[in-house]
């Protein structure tokens, strides 16, 4: 996702050599990389960035990749300070493209704390408002409200193990196997560019593109609060298809995240929600609710998950977790396979001896076909070695302490539960970092429902299994996902010459801006929104329900589904099976053609609404693609970006707002002419 636009970027550079054209900037020293000013400015975009990815989680979910955003706009704001300090006459050091590296890696640690920590998803589907929406299972022992102390804890006792358990590997991985990770590729590529002549022309274009839209999108998010006096009003509410439409959740709800996000993902992903929910609330539901009191108790609320619900929920699931299997086994097959070729082709042993290339390794028997770039990258990325022994005495310490300390947060997950995660752990985040190097894919969330299932049914129901499997969920995707997004952030340190060391401070320092300011944002979210979690909510947090939904069926089984709910489920686990399998059997030419299944899932419990502002996105992104590529390639990422960040900073205000207590003073609502009539009649007598 985070690999459009970069086409231009790639000429560009391909057309020359980048170290070449850039061989008179001298490299700093790895301390030097790690300026005061780069980590002021990752803290301020890390706090724009977590509002930005909490509201995602807790609205659909759905995340794309904001690697680009973040190096963008550190670039803007470092060039814009050392700009301004140039002509007091007091910059002392000019700004370089491993500094602006630096700042990348530091906000997209921090923001995928946000991500990982499970506040749209695991932790938030501990809390009482979502149990009190699941099947069974409301007992205390399975109930955990958030608060922000233990919340902090959790995450600083979690989120560093994975970035010690690949560290030994990280030169095998990049210089060895030269994998592609092509995120991190295609950041480095963006951040190359800036620090070009040309490219930072264009990156100049670019920041005023994302400055424009940044700034209609916050003032468009102002303009709205002032008709939402309740929940129901509003642009958000807008019946764009008309009422009938509306009931059944299609219309377009005028978000400027979610056209921004369209015009990042694929367009197969907006194709595969709207398929998603015209199959579902088009189809499957009306016919469904027609078989009210036969198929499920009539007397229902509408909540109750042995109604209506509980289709929508579980089938749902059953597609997500039909997804998450082929894909991990999918992903763990080539894994496993390229692997497998590598070590039997190459002869992998130390690389390093003394601080060089070893003479009978097989990086200095192929230097001589490598080219210059590779060569000068190659150097400095084994010249600031970090000792083996610093990653194990890491991780066996953090393991430790975590392991001692978990259980007082969470006295269901035992600490030989945590010892057992542990051992097993560093293999987990190997396959997870080097799929991630291979298709572009982490599988942090299916790793993590794997624990849920193990780690629950470990536990059993009696002795609070939801909760462990949720709170092991946690542990297990926190490691597994650092430790991707790692080895991902030495890929792009490669390609731009920033020191590994520089990347791991970075990233340790990033990690833990994130473990506090994600909890933070997350809890003014909580208390500002009464009904955060809740269906009708603005914020329904879907994740949340569902992944405890999924604790639930691991611990206590299937009993509790409505009539032929188990059914279907199996139907569309196949479905999403067979999805996949002709995705991938066709080829790429046609595989893009065949709809996603995890994305088709979202809508089938939230509706249409996202999937139809992400349409509108791809289809602004097909017109203008078609009427100028070139532009469209250069400059949409900046565009969607400033959509994103805009609406997103709206949030903090929002929520200021609502903390303090400040309703907006208009209520914009649509009634049927019927209904209308009605009111008419009612305010006249």
């Amino acid at each position: 996702m985070s690999g459009r636009g970069m086409d231009e970027e790639e000429r560009i550079l391909d057309d020359e050599s980048v170290e070449k054209m850039l061989e008179s900037k001298e490299v700093p020293r790895w301390q030097k990389q790690l300026s005061v000013r780069a980590f002021v400015v990752s803290f301020v975009l890390s706090i724009l960035f977590s509002f930005i990815v909490t509201k995602l989680n807790l609205t659909t979910g759905i995340v794309p990749s904001l690697n680009v955003s973040a190096g963008l706009l550190g670039f803007f704001f470092v060039k814009t300070w050392t700009k301004f300090l140039e002509k007091s006459g007091f910059l002392m050091h000019p700004f370089t493209r491993q500094e602006n590296t630096v700042i990348q890696t530091c906000v997209v640690a921090s923001a995928g704390v946000a991500f990982s920590g499970g506040f749209g998803s695991y932790l938030f589907g501990m809390s009482e408002v979502v149990a009190k929406q699941s099947t069974t299972a409301h007992n205390p022992q399975n109930i955990k409200n958030p608060a922000i102390s233990w919340m902090i804890g959790f995450l600083f006792l979690t989120s560093f193990v994975g970035l010690f358990s690949v560290l030994p590997l990280r030169k095998i991985m990049i210089i060895d196997f030269k994998l592609t990770y092509p995120s991190g590729t295609a950041t480095a590529h963006l951040i190359n560019s800036f620090h070009t002549s040309q490219g930072a022309k264009k990156a100049k274009k670019q920041v005023r593109f994302l400055g424009k839209f940044f700034s209609f999108s916050f003032l468009w998010g102002f303009f709205q609060w002032f008709f939402t006096a309740t929940d129901t009003c509003g642009f958000g509410n807008f019946p764009t298809f008309g009422l009938k439409a509306y009931q059944n959740k299609f219309y377009f709800d005028f978000s400027a995240t979610y056209v921004g996000v369209g015009m990042i993902c694929p367009y197969i992903i907006s194709v595969s929600l709207l398929l998603g929910a015209v199959l579902s609330w088009g189809i499957m539901w009306p016919l469904i609710e027609q078989r009210k009191g036969d198929w499920y108790s009539a007397q229902l609320p509408s909540s109750s998950l042995n109604g209506l619900q509980g289709y929508r929920i579980f089938i749902a699931i059953a597609m997500i977790l039909g997804d998450g299997l082929y894909n991990f086994v999918k992903v763990l097959g080539r894994t496993l396979f390229g692997l497998y070729h590598q070590l039997r082709d190459k002869n992998i042993g130390p690389i390093l001896e003394g601080g060089g290339i070893r003479k009978n390794s097989p990086l200095a028997l192929t230097s001589a076909n490598l080219s210059y770039d590779d060569q000068r990258r190659t150097q400095l990325f084994l010249k600031d070695q970090i000792p083996t022994w610093v990653a194990i005495a890491g991780y066996i310490t953090i393991a430790a302490i975590s392991s001692a300390t978990i259980p007082l947060i969470f006295h269901q997950l035992k600490w030989y539960y945590i010892v057992v995660i542990y051992i097993f752990a560093p293999a987990l985040a190997f396959c997870n970092a080097y799929g991630c190097g291979l298709t572009n894919w982490s599988m942090a969330s299916t790793y993590g429902k794997l624990a849920i299932f193990v780690i629950g049914a470990w536990a059993g129901a009696a002795h609070g299994g939801v909760l462990a499997g949720l709170a092991a969920c946690g542990v297990m995707m926190n490691i597994v996902s650092t430790a991707s997004d790692l080895t991902q952030d030495f890929k792009t340190g490669y390609l731009t010459l920033a020191s590994p060391r520089s990347m791991f401070v970075s990233q340790i320092i990033g990690t833990a801006m994130g473990c506090v300011i994600s909890p933070c944002v997350f809890w003014l979210f909580y208390k500002a929104f009464h009904d955060l979690g809740l269906h009708t909510s603005p914020y329904p947090a879907p994740y949340a329900l569902m992944y405890r939904n999924i604790a639930v069926l691991g611990v206590e089984g299937v009993s509790s589904l409505p009539k032929h709910c188990l059914t279907l489920c199996y139907v569309f686990f196949i479905v999403a099976l067979a999805a996949n399998g002709v995705r991938d059997a066709v080829g790429p030419k046609w595989g893009r053609f065949i709809p996603i299944p995890m994305a088709m899932a979202l809508p089938f419990y939230l509706g249409g609404y996202f999937g139809i502002d992400m349409c509108v996105g791809s289809l602004i992104l097909f017109i203008w693609e078609t009427i100028d590529k070139a532009k469209a390639d250069a400059f949409a990422p900046a565009v969607a970006s400033g959509l994103i960040c805009g609406d997103g900073l709206w949030t903090l205000p929002s929520s200021l707002l609502g903390l303090a207590g400040v309703k907006p003073p208009i209520c914009m609502k649509f009634l049927s002419r019927k209904d209308n009539a009605r009111v008419d009649h009612f305010l006249a007598s």
